[in-house]
C-alpha cells in the first residue's frame, strides 16, 4: 500500500478560507464570523475523503523569531496584523483539528515552511509520497519525484497538483532547485524580501535559465550590459540575502514521528459538537447523515440549504447556497465571422444596437504592447460574435465604436479601449464598465470577470478570462474554437453583469458617482495613458551623479562622526553604532526580532540629539531618490514613442483616488528641494509646446470648511487670508501680527492632521514636542473651531449606524470595523470615517475636473493634451498658441467641478519643465 503523507500549511489555508468568503462572511447566530473555520474544515474533509492519506499533520508557525528575522530585520515587516474576526476564530480551528485527531506540528525558531520542508524530505527517505497542502508558490523549490504541491480547490476551481514537470513549466527553469534563485532575484512583497531592483519574474527566469544560479550569475555580471548589470553589481549582497531568505530549510530540528502522523479516526463527539456549536449543517450532514441539524436562535434548521454557508463541498465566494453552473450551459448563439463580407454585414446590424458589449482578444497585459487577435460583441443575453483580426477589421468596426449616442459595455473597459487606441481606433460610445460599477457596490472584494461571473451570475466561465492577459501570447489569430468562445463569453458576461449591477447602483445611491464621475473618466484615462509624457533622461543621469556625489560626502561625514566605517544600509549595524557606540538614548526602541529600531520615525525623533542622525536621513532620502526615480524612470521610456506611459487605476483605492503604476508617478516627491529636482526631467513635447500644471490650493482644508460650515475657517478662505496663520492666531489667542513661524507651522500640522483624526500622541511625534503641549494645541483648536469637532462626531456616529461614510458626491467607503470591540481597530476605522468624506470628495472633485477639461479640449478641437493627474494637480502638454484659451478653461472646470461653500483656488504654472511650473 502506498504511504501518502499530507502536510497542511495551517495558517496559509486558514487565511485563504477567511478571505475566500470576505465578500459575504459566514456568521453564526451568536454573531461570530465562522468563515475561516468553515473553509478550513471543508478543505480538510476534501483531503480525507478524496485523497485517502495514510498519514497527515497540520503545521503552524510560532511567535518566536527565526534566523530570517535575525538576518533581515524587515523580513515580513509589511504584513498587516491578523484581522480581528480571524484572530477570534483561531482557537476553534485548533479545536477542530483536535476533533479530527490530527497532530499539530510546530518548531520554535522555524517557520511552518521549514518544518514542512524538513518532514517532507525525511518522509521521502522513508519511501513516502508527500503532498504539501498550500497555496504558497515558494514550496515549488521542494518538489521532487515523491514530493508534490497540493493546492486545494477554491472558488469553483479544481484541485491543482504540481510535480516536477508542472514546476519546471510554470517557472521556466531547468531544475526545481532554481525556483529559489528566481525568488531571490524577483523578491517577494508579501514577505518583504527585497530581491534586486528592476528584475521581475520573467527577467529572473531568463537569467537563471542562462546562468543556473544567483551565485554564477553574480560571477558573470561582466557579460551583462546597462542597468541590469549595474543593478546586479550594486545589489550583489542583497541578492544573496534574498535567496537565503527565500530558501526553505530542510534541516529544522523536528523529527519525523511516523506513528504520530498516522491517520486516526476522528473523535465523532467532538466534531459533532463543533458542528452544532458553529451551526455547520452542510458539514454535519456530510459527516453524520441527513438527520443532522443545528438550532439557531431557538429555530431548527432542517436539511434545506442554509443562507449563511455554501451548499457545495468547496469553498465558494457567495453565500446563498447554490451550485455554480457552467456559463456555457444552455442554448447560446455564438458566431465566428471569418470572412470580410460576413463582418461587413454584421457591422450594419451592430451599429443599430443601443447597448453593445465588447471583449478584445489581445496578447499582452499592457495595452500599448498588445496585439489584437480578435474582437467579440454581444447585443443580447446568450448571443455573441467574434471577429478575427483579418485585414481592415478595425476600419470596418469604426462605425460601431464611434456613435456617441450609443453605449459600450465591457469589463475593464479602459484596458480594452486602450488596446484599440494603440491600434488607431478611438472609441466614442458612452462607457459602461462593469468592473467600476462593481467596485462602487462592493469596494472591498475582487472585481475580476471570473469573480463577478461566480458571485453575480452563479456561473463559471469556460476559462478564466484573466488567463489570456498574463503576458505575451501567440500573436496569430486564435484557431481553436474554444478560444473564440472564451472571448465571446467575456462580452456576453459583461452584458449580463450590467443588467444585474445597474439596478444596484440606484439602490445603493451610486448612480451619480458612476454616471457623472467614473464612467465618463474611462475614455479620459485612455487618452492620457496613450499620450504619455516626455522625460529628459540626460537630466536624470546628471541628477543621479549629483546624488551619488552628495551621498559620498554625507557617508564620509557619518563615518567621521561614528568614529568608524560601517554599512549605512544595514539596520543592524546602524543600530549598534547609534545605541551601543554613540549611546544616543538610554532605552532605545527595539524591533520584534530584538534589533534596535532605525526606521525613519525613530531617526526623526533623534534628529536633535546628534548631528549624525540628520546626515543619515539626508543620505537615505537621496538613496531612495536615486534608486526609485533617477535610475529607474529612464528605463520606463517606451522606445516607440520616447515617452513614459503610466497606467492609471480607478478601482484600486478605497477613497476613490486614482493610482499610477508602471511607473508610479503619483509619488514623485515635492516637499524637499532635492526631491523636487525629479520634476525637472519632465519636459514639454517639443518647441511648439510648454507644460502647464494646474494645482488645487489647500483643497482638503476647503472641503473641511465646506462640509462642516466652520465660520472662522470659512472666513479665512473667503477673505483670502493665510489659513494657517489665521488658525494659529485663534489657537494661541494672539493677533495675526503676533503669529510666529513656529506657531504657524504647528497650526498647519493640526489643520492637515485633523482630516486624518490626528491624536495628541501623533501630533507630538510629528512636531517633536511634549504630548501635553500637543494635547493643549488640539483642545484649543476644537474650542476655537467647534463645528469641526461636531463634524467629526457626527460623521463617526453616521458610520456606526450605517456602516459607511460618504463623500459630497455620494461615494461610499464601507467601514466594517467601525463597531469593533477592539479599541485599536475601532479607532482606525473612526479615523477612516472622518477622512473618507474629505479625501474622497477631493478625489471626486479632480476626477470631475478631468472629465470637464477633456470634454472642452475635444469639443473645441484643441491640440493641448492632458497628460498626468498627481494628487491635486493636472499636467498638460500646452500648445503655445492655445495658452490663453486653455488656461481659462482649465481654471474654470477645476474650480467649478464640485461646488463648495468656500472659494476654490487653482494655481497654474507654465514652463518648459514640470519643476519650473
Amino acid at each position: 500500500m502506498e504511504k501518502r503523507l499530507f502536510l497542511l500549511d495551517g495558517m496559509a489555508l486558514v487565511y485563504r478560507a477567511h478571505f475566500a468568503l470576505a465578500a459575504k462572511p459566514i456568521f453564526n447566530s451568536k454573531g461570530m464570523n465562522t468563515s475561516a473555520l468553515y473553509g478550513f474544515t471543508q478543505t480538510l474533509l476534501d483531503i480525507l475523503n478524496k485523497q485517502k492519506p495514510t498519514h497527515i499533520g497540520v503545521v503552524f508557525d510560532t511567535d518566536k523569531p527565526t534566523q530570517r528575522h535575525k538576518d533581515f530585520a524587515d523580513y515580513k515587516s509589511e504584513r498587516q496584523s491578523m484581522p480581528e474576526d480571524l484572530s477570534a476564530a483561531m482557537p476553534h480551528v485548533f479545536r477542530m483539528i483536535e476533533g479530527f485527531n490530527i497532530p499539530v506540528i510546530t518548531c520554535d525558531g522555524y517557520e511552518a515552511d521549514d518544518v514542512i520542508g524538513t518532514l517532507a524530505c525525511a518522509a521521502e527517505r522513508e519511501g513516502f509520497t508527500t503532498y504539501m497542502v498550500t497555496p504558497d508558490k515558494d514550496f515549488c523549490q521542494l518538489v521532487s519525484e515523491r514530493i508534490f504541491i497540493y493546492k486545494p480547490s477554491r472558488m469553483g476551481d479544481a484541485v491543482e497538483l504540481l510535480g516536477i514537470t508542472e514546476v519546471l513549466q510554470k517557472w521556466g527553469v531547468n531544475q526545481v532547485s532554481q525556483v529559489v534563485d528566481i525568488l531571490g532575484l524577483w523578491g517577494d512583497s508579501i514577505d518583504n524580501i527585497p530581491g534586486v531592483p528592476g528584475i521581475g519574474e520573467k527577467t529572473a527566469s531568463k537569467l537563471i535559465t542562462q546562468y543556473g544560479s544567483i551565485e554564477n550569475l553574480l560571477a558573470h555580471t561582466h557579460e551583462l550590459k546597462g542597468k541590469l548589470k549595474e543593478s546586479l553589481e550594486t545589489h550583489r549582497e542583497q541578492a544573496l540575502l534574498s535567496k537565503k531568505l527565500a530558501t526553505i530549510l530542510c534541516d529544522a530540528p523536528c523529527l519525523l514521528d511516523i506513528e504520530s502522523l498516522q491517520l486516526k479516526p476522528m473523535d465523532s463527539e467532538k466534531v459533532k459538537s463543533l458542528c452544532l456549536e458553529f451551526e455547520f449543517n452542510t458539514i454535519g450532514r456530510r459527516l453524520f447523515g441527513e438527520d443532522f441539524r443545528a438550532t439557531r436562535s431557538g429555530k431548527t434548521v432542517e436539511a434545506e440549504a442554509e443562507a449563511d454557508e455554501p451548499a457545495s463541498d468547496q469553498v465558494q465566494t457567495s453565500t446563498p447556497a447554490r451550485e455554480l453552473r457552467p456559463f456555457a450551459e444552455g442554448e447560446k448563439d455564438y458566431r465566428i465571422c471569418n470572412s470580410i463580407a460576413e463582418q461587413e454585414s454584421l457591422v450594419q446590424q451592430l451599429k443599430q444596437a443601443g447597448e453593445l458589449a465588447i471583449a478584445v482578444d489581445a496578447t499582452h497585459i499592457e495595452s500599448r504592447q498588445a496585439r489584437i487577435r480578435g474582437v467579440a460583441f454581444s447585443r443580447a443575453k446568450g448571443t455573441g460574435y467574434y471577429f478575427p483580426n483579418v485585414e481592415g477589421l478595425l476600419e470596418r468596426l469604426a462605425p460601431v465604436l464611434q456613435d456617441r449616442s450609443k453605449v459600450l459595455i465591457g469589463h475593464d473597459l479602459k484596458y480594452q479601449l486602450g488596446v484599440l487606441r494603440w491600434h488607431g481606433q478611438k472609441v466614442q460610445r458612452k462607457c459602461y464598465d462593469t468592473q467600476l460599477a462593481h467596485c462602487l457596490l462592493e469596494p472591498d472584494v475582487k472585481h475580476t470577470i471570473d469573480y463577478l461571473s461566480e458571485t453575480v451570475l452563479g456561473c463559471t466561465l469556460s476559462a478564466p478570462a484573466s488567463q489570456t492577459l498574463t503576458g505575451e501570447l501567440d500573436l496569430a489569430p486564435a484557431q481553436d474554437e474554444n478560444l473564440f468562445r472564451q472571448c465571446i463569453e467575456g462580452a456576453d458576461a459583461a452584458l449580463q453583469f450590467w443588467e444585474k449591477l445597474a439596478p444596484q447602483l440606484k439602490e445603493k445611491g451610486q448612480e451619480q458617482v458612476y454616471f457623472r464621475i467614473e464612467g465618463p473618466l474611462v475614455p479620459v484615462l485612455v487618452e492620457m495613458e496613450f499620450e504619455g509624457i516626455k522625460i529628459d533622461s540626460n537630466a536624470l543621469v546628471e541628477f543621479s551623479q549629483q546624488l551619488s556625489s552628495q551621498m559620498a560626502g554625507w557617508e564620509k561625514e557619518i563615518h567621521q562622526m561614528a568614529g568608524c566605517e560601517f554599512n549605512i544600509n544595514s539596520p543592524k549595524k546602524l543600530g549598534e553604532i547609534l545605541f551601543d557606540v554613540l549611546k544616543l538614548i538610554e532605552k532605545p526602541k527595539k524591533t520584534k526580532t530584538g534589533q534596535y529600531a532605525t526606521d525613519e520615525q525613530t531617526l526623526l525623533s533623534l534628529s536633535k540629539v546628534h548631528p549624525m542622525v540628520g546626515k543619515l536621513l539626508d543620505w537615505r532620502a537621496a538613496n531612495k531618490l536615486k534608486s526609485t526615480y533617477a535610475e529607474t524612470l529612464p528605463l520606463a521610456i517606451w522606445p516607440k514613442t520616447n515617452r513614459v506611459h503610466t497606467t492609471f487605476g480607478q478601482a484600486l483605492t478605497s477613497t476613490g483616488r486614482l493610482q499610477s503604476q508602471n511607473p508610479n508617478l503619483q509619488n514623485i516627491p515635492i516637499r524637499t528641494d532635492l526631491g523636487k529636482e525629479i520634476r525637472r526631467a519632465f519636459v514639454s513635447r517639443d518647441k511648439d509646446h510648454l507644460l502647464l500644471a494646474a494645482d488645487y490650493s489647500q483643497i482638503e482644508l476647503r472641503i473641511i470648511a465646506s462640509i462642516c460650515g466652520e465660520p472662522a475657517l470659512s472666513e479665512a478662505f473667503r477673505t483670502n487670508a493665510d489659513v494657517h496663520t489665521a488658525t494659529a492666531a485663534k489657537v494661541y489667542g494672539v493677533a495675526i501680527e503676533a503669529v510666529t513661524p513656529e506657531m504657524r507651522g504647528k497650526a498647519k500640522m493640526v489643520n492637515y492632521g485633523i482630516a486624518y483624526g490626528i491624536s495628541a500622541f501623533g501630533l507630538a511625534q510629528r512636531l517633536n514636542i511634549p504630548r501635553k503641549e500637543a494635547a493643549e494645541i488640539i483642545e484649543n483648536y476644537f474650542t476655537q473651531f467647534p463645528a469641526i469637532r461636531a463634524y467629526m462626531c457626527d460623521t463617526v456616529d453616521f458610520a456606526r449606524k450605517h456602516g459607511y461614510a460618504e463623500t459630497l458626491s455620494g461615494r461610499r467607503r464601507y467601514l466594517r470595523d467601525i463597531n469593533s470591540s477592539n479599541a485599536t481597530i475601532r479607532s482606525a476605522a473612526e479615523r477612516n470615517a472622518i477622512n473618507a468624506p474629505i479625501q474622497g470628495s477631493a478625489a471626486d472633485m479632480i476626477k470631475l475636473a478631468m472629465v470637464g477639461v477633456h470634454a472642452q479640449l475635444e469639443d473645441l478641437g484643441l491640440r493641448t493634451r492632458m497628460l498626468l493627474q498627481v494628487h491635486d494637480e493636472l499636467v498638460f502638454d500646452l500648445y503655445i498658441p492655445e495658452q490663453e484659451t486653455v488656461t481659462t478653461l482649465v481654471k474654470r472646470e477645476m474650480e467649478q467641478a464640485l461646488p463648495l461653500s468656500v472659494p476654490v483656488e487653482v494655481d497654474i504654472g507654465i514652463a518648459s519643465n514640470w519643476l519650473e511650473c
